[in-house]
């Protein structure tokens, strides 16, 4: 293989966990071409960390320093646009890389032309690398029926909500980046959501079930991964009904990112082909609308919950004659 693989991390006070992951970087058994480095004005010695690990790097290390303070999402958005390789993958300060992480990548990608984005599962560590006990997939919630939609060529429906997705996992052709630059501040979702969505309505994303990164846990970073309610199975029968009508929705969020999706591939379809995603996210933004807008009065909502059950958008986009029966009852 001889794809060019560009490393984009950004920083920010990580000087505690930092020289790990360098080290992590530094010993992958494909290694990057480059290291991009963006620090956001931090007041520790993590700039000093990086500068000390770029005398003996076996890689080109740049360090570019922010004239402010920009946010996690833009200072992504900005390493990202430093690069140079045909492969781009997206590293936190924090973690620790499995030695054959970037191996695994770059090879999905070189046996299969037609992707664009792959990403990982990681095994989540507390901040002393001690295993907590679940992988990164299970705390997100993305189940074996979401693998198995996104196998079948529909991960635009599985992606859409913005957060099945981590950056520290996923690696992304370089020709895409003039379509997920520049990366919105105004969306309920953060840089990777959007770098996985707007890639997998214009290419095919592959996944990795095999945790190849440590995702470290501790006080003071920004997300995290929590052992929580999203991993667990819905219950089935009576109960998941119940389950899911106490349940409440906010669709503005999703219709939020959708649409502002659907402007980026309709701005940039003259290089992208996207004309079939922006029709089904035109048909996924119909279903979130009509729901969106159900009337207060249950009576009120029968009309538009059978054209949505007759349409099949409810099976499409929502879990079948669950998500009808809760418009309804809820």
């Amino acid at each position: 293989m001889s794809t060019k693989i560009s490393v984009a991390m950004c920083t920010y006070n990580g000087a505690l966990y930092l020289r790990e992951q360098l080290d992590s970087i530094a010993a992958q058994t494909y290694l990057p071409d480059e290291l991009v480095v963006c620090d956001d004005q931090s007041t520790d010695e993590t700039c000093e960390i990086v500068e000390a690990f770029s005398k003996t790097a076996p890689f080109s290390v740049h360090l570019h320093l922010n004239e402010k303070n920009l946010g996690s999402t833009k200072n992504f958005e900005r390493a990202i646009g430093f690069t140079r390789g045909d492969v781009i993958a997206l590293a936190d300060q924090d973690d620790v890389w499995l030695p054959q992480k970037l191996a695994k990548l770059v090879s999905c990608l070189h046996d299969a032309p037609n992707v664009g984005l792959v990403f990982t599962d990681a095994e989540v560590v507390d901040e002393h690398l001690k295993p907590l006990g679940y992988r990164l997939w299970e705390s997100v919630g993305l189940d074996e029926a979401q693998r198995r939609l996104m196998r079948t060529g529909r991960a635009l429906d599985v992606l859409l909500p913005g957060w099945s997705v981590t950056g520290a996992t996923l690696a992304f052709r370089a020709e895409f980046k003039d379509l997920v630059l520049d990366i919105p501040t105004n969306l309920d979702l953060i840089h990777d959501g959007w770098i996985a969505l707007l890639i997998a309505s214009v290419a095919k994303v592959a996944f990795i079930e095999e945790p190849l990164i440590k995702y470290r846990q501790h006080a003071r970073q920004q997300i995290g991964a929590k052992h929580s309610a999203a991993g667990q199975t819905e219950p089935a029968g009576l109960k998941g009904i119940k389950s899911a009508i106490s349940r409440t929705n906010s669709y503005d969020q999703m219709i939020a990112i959708g649409t502002q999706a659907r402007n980026r591939l309709t701005e940039r379809g003259d290089v992208y082909q996207s004309a079939e995603s922006v029709a089904k996210l035109d048909d996924r933004l119909m279903h979130l609308r009509t729901r969106a807008a159900l009337p207060a009065k249950k009576l009120g909502r029968l009309g538009s919950v059978m054209s949505e059950l007759m349409s099949r958008r409810y099976h499409l986009y929502a879990n079948g004659f669950r998500s009808a029966l809760k418009d309804l009852l809820a």
